[in-house]
């Protein structure tokens, strides 16, 4: 359907792009790549035919380097031609955020910045989770 220049909604699954991307409480929009740079979130496949969304962390040639956002060490490796699609929007609780504005890739710069204190941001980031799923129980 990306290939086609359609627009594809992912409900969003797992953890590793925390704080940014959140599962069961956001959805993506992707499009087709028409081009990304380091920061782009991106779906590629890996080797195994197995899909991630990423953040795009080195480019290198042809070579990616992605890593997501929630990850402090693990990278994942691929070619241009494996992105599938470019995450454009989140949608969260309802409200659209455009991933490609200028705050949102401040933000994602600093977080990439933040690399050596990132476990330390993850820890409370999960915690909070954590207290606010106790509290909507109640």
């Amino acid at each position: 359907m990306l290939q086609s220049g359609n627009s594809v909604t992912l409900r969003a699954k797992g953890n590793s792009m925390l704080p940014f991307i959140m599962e069961e409480r956001d959805t993506v929009v992707l499009q087709k790549v028409e081009a990304f740079a380091v920061g782009s979130v991106v779906l590629a496949c890996l080797p195994g035919n197995c899909y991630v969304l990423h953040r795009v962390y080195r480019i290198k040639g042809e070579h990616i380097m992605l890593m997501g956002d929630g990850n402090l060490h693990a990278t994942e490796c691929c070619c241009r031609e494996d992105v599938a699609g470019v995450v454009v929007k989140i949608i969260r609780d309802g409200r659209v955020i455009d991933i490609t504005s200028s705050s949102q890739l401040f933000m994602a710069a600093l977080w990439r910045k933040l690399l050596p204190v990132r476990r330390y941001l993850l820890f409370v980031c999960r915690w909070w989770m954590r207290r606010d799923r106790r509290m909507k129980k109640r």
